[in-house]
């Protein structure tokens, strides 16, 4: 047969290697043919598979792009509905529409000249001229000056509309008051901070995110699957797949934003494009190891991709599922963000599985074995990674298993002690980007000679006939101003029975102080009998955002928990190994946040982390962490059935050692990626959830669990009929039929038949079962003399 180059595909030889094509073959190549796998990657239908993702990539592109137009980036998107805050805002657009002011603010160290006055004069007048992006320039208040006489600065409040198009428009209409203010110079510093200074800042960070990631993202995969292949003409591969999943599930994303309500945000949309890359990539290494191995054993490169789909997708999908029920979880947050990240995150990652094991295996079937060039996997050639350094680790390990997990926990435990030095408190604006834009050196200078709270104040609503009550209550408060109570500009002075008016607090307004100070506030206001006082602005806002997160974290975690834990339960038919998978991951999750926290602390001289992030670094490393477990572990309950459970530890590590490793050093640096971004938030979360993937990969996967495994024996697979192996043989026929492992390749990123890992010392291995997958005379058995009887490691 000629493949899509015009080389020739070897068929089935004769001879010495026609035993290899013997009856049980042929009749497991007819059953393959009928499975699920040939659909993908049969001679005809690898085109259908290929044409019908061109034409879906047709239609969603053109939507794909529009995601970013579908972000809603306000605060409202943020809160959750019943918080305070968000009742205020929503209550404000009958006084007035939904704005944000910008607060120029002049200053000179040695007062203000009567030049500087004569332009700042001048300047007012322009700008209440302006009228463009949304700003409202005749409600132009100023200069307010810091003192009489001889002022040392002064502030000019400009008030620009936030509607639905008011995050996009916010960076350009300052850009526009910028224009007419200058910059200052001759000793006089201008600067545009304020709420809506700071809204720019953060747009402008939040501008061209998704290229940014895409290209930052690329680039790691594109390096690690470099050093993973050596091939610089497989990579591509890959990278189309990745690609496609990522266009389709912006796609849907933004469908479902604009027609079912998802709440979609730049931070969502970031986190897409790093998980789809970094899970995307995961499940093309896992696959391709398997199909490179199966290359080795069989001529027919279809027939190699339908055994390694058979083998080795129902442990990739197993991945898969556990990540987008994790995500889905998050539906069950107060925090609309939070909330709308879930089916954000489930969405991509379904896609990327999709993608994965349809379109990446049809092109790679189309593409043949010289995609793999320069390191082709020829026919019969050997597998070099039968006698690696993962089979050498975990005979290691095999002679004192407990030593080696006690001495692995107490250090995780150990580096764990560093959370003690966690701020996840929530952090300033000042506080929250990786360098300091003009809106933070403005708040710095502003604060220096007026109230810090000035330009963010308290906005409260309450019954008209109480209001003079209420508002007694809010000037009486610690905190608070009390000649700054007033009727903002612009602001009808009654609706419906209602009245607005605002307050200006002495703190600044992102601070904790402020915070308390809104507290109080409300307990004030709460109390006048009848005037059904509420407190809004954009410090309530912080503190409800705070309070929803920390519901939030109380909810999420355990019930992440309880999902993964089931998950593996059904997967592993077991509950002591999915138990003590679960602490594994707890206690790395643990270390990963200590080594951060002192790194934020010590190293990088972050001034704390945000309220979500230990939810967000929880649920992505134990949702994504536990994905090489499910490898590992399901490899290993393949080859419990065989060969016992402590040879099949060892086999186990063996056999997905390699391609775990290049997996997760691929998804470590796609979450790396998000340190490109300049804000502080962004690079805690990329951090973190690297450097617990790393340690998941590297000292969890293959050491703390192997350890375990080997310590705890057969008894890890209670209450199946695994734990009932006498010595370290296998289960009484459980390599036959009894659990199925053996006869899916659940877990299969290695061969058919057992590694060639030498077992537990002591502990000769028990051959397959007559009947079972890999044993003499079962149904897609080879010769003993033929390639398939060699163990099955992973692809190099």
């Amino acid at each position: 047969m000629t493949d899509a180059q015009g080389t020739r595909e070897p068929q089935e030889s004769q001879g010495s290697k026609g035993s290899q094509g013997s009856q049980g073959s042929q009749g497991s190549r007819g059953k393959q043919r009928r499975g699920v796998g040939w659909l993908v990657c049969g001679r005809r239908s690898k085109w259908v598979v290929v044409g019908l993702w061109l034409v879906l990539l047709v239609l969603t592109a053109p939507f794909a792009q529009k995601l970013t137009d579908a972000q809603d980036n306000d605060a409202a998107s943020w809160l959750p509905g019943s918080a305070e805050s968000t009742q205020v805002l929503q209550a404000s657009e009958d006084f007035r529409p939904e704005q944000i002011p910008a607060i120029v603010v002049y200053a000179r160290a040695d007062g203000l000249t009567a030049q500087d006055r004569v332009q700042i004069a001048r300047d007012v007048r322009e700008l209440k001229e302006l009228r463009e992006q949304g700003i409202r320039g005749a409600e132009t208040r100023g200069p307010v000056f810091d003192r009489r006489p001889a002022p040392r600065a002064a502030q000019v409040f400009v008030p620009i509309t936030m509607d639905e198009k008011g995050w996009e428009r916010i960076s350009p209409a300052v850009d526009a008051i910028r224009a007419d203010v200058g910059e200052g110079g001759d000793g006089l510093t201008v600067h545009i901070t304020g709420p809506g200074g700071t809204s720019a800042d953060f747009s402008e960070a939040f501008e061209g995110i998704d290229s940014t990631l895409l290209f930052s993202a690329m680039a790691v995969v594109i390096v690690m699957l470099l050093l993973t292949y050596r091939s610089p003409t497989l990579l591509l591969v890959p990278l189309i797949g990745v690609v496609a999943a990522l266009f389709t599930a912006q796609a849907l994303v933004y469908l479902l934003a604009e027609h079912a309500g998802l709440t979609v945000n730049g931070q969502s949309a970031g986190i897409l494009t790093v998980l789809v890359f970094g899970a995307g990539t995961d499940y093309a290494l896992l696959l391709v190891a398997r199909y490179r191995e199966e290359l080795r054993r069989h001529e027919d490169r279809h027939e190699a991709m339908a055994l390694a789909l058979h083998r080795a997708g129902p442990a990739v999908i197993a991945s898969g599922a556990t990540v987008v029920l994790s995500m889905l979880v998050l539906l069950a947050a107060e925090m609309n963000s939070t909330r709308g990240l879930g089916p954000v995150a489930a969405i991509g990652v379904a896609v990327a599985l999709v993608a994965m094991l349809t379109l990446f295996p049809a092109l790679l079937v189309i593409f043949g074995r010289w995609i793999f060039w320069p390191v082709v996997p020829h026919f019969g050639s050997e597998d070099p990674t039968e006698r690696g350094v993962w089979a050498r680790m975990g005979n290691r390990f095999s002679h004192r298993p407990r030593l080696v997990w006690v001495i692995t926990a107490a250090a995780l435990a150990l580096l764990s002690l560093g959370l003690i030095q966690l701020r996840a408190e929530g952090i300033s604006n000042a506080d929250s980007f990786t360098d300091k834009p003009d809106s933070i050196v403005g708040q710095e200078v502003s604060a220096r000679y007026f109230p810090a709270g000035s330009g963010d104040p308290l906005v409260v609503i309450s019954n008209s006939e109480q209001a003079e009550e209420v508002g007694r209550a809010v000037a009486d408060t610690r905190g608070v101003l009390p000649e700054s109570l007033g009727l903002p500009p612009g602001t009808k002075p009654e609706f419906e029975g209602k009245v607005l008016f605002e307050a200006t607090m002495t703190a600044p307004a992102d601070s904790e102080a402020a915070k308390q100070t809104v507290e109080r506030v409300r307990d004030a206001v709460h109390a006048v009998p009848d005037a059904d006082a509420q407190v809004g602005g954009g410090t309530a806002a912080l503190l409800d955002m705070d309070r929803a997160t920390t519901h939030d974290n109380i909810l999420i975690i355990p019930l992440v928990l309880v999902v993964v834990l089931l998950i593996l339960c059904v997967l592993l038919r077991a509950l002591i190994a999915p138990l003590l998978l679960i602490g594994t991951v707890v206690l790395s999750f643990a270390a990963a946040l200590g080594i951060s926290a002192l790194a934020f602390r010590y190293v990088f001289d972050y001034a704390g982390e945000t309220t979500d992030f230990p939810l967000f670094v929880f649920v992505f490393l134990v949702a994504l962490g536990i994905d090489y477990n499910i490898f590992l572990t399901t490899r290993i309950r393949e080859e419990a059935a065989r060969q016992g459970t402590r040879p099949g530890v060892v086999t186990g590590l063996a056999a997905t050692g390699a391609v775990i490793t290049s997996a997760g050093l691929v998804l470590a640096g796609t979450f790396a990626a998000l340190g490109t971004l300049p804000m502080v938030a962004f690079a805690e979360i990329g951090f973190t959830v690297a450097l617990g993937v790393l340690l998941d990969t590297f000292i969890v996967r293959s050491v703390l669990v192997t350890s375990l495994f080997l310590d705890v024996g057969p008894r890890v697979w209670w209450p199946s009929r695994l734990a009932k192996e006498t010595g370290d043989g296998g289960a009484g026929g459980a390599g036959a039929a009894g659990t199925g492992a053996g006869d899916t390749g659940v877990g299969g990123t290695g061969g058919s038949g057992p590694a060639a890992a030498p077992p537990t010392p002591g502990a000769p291995a028990t051959p397959a079962a007559p009947g079972a997958p890999g044993a003499p005379g079962a149904p897609g058995a080879e010769s003993p003399t033929g390639p398939a009887s060699r163990p099955g490691g992973p692809s190099e």
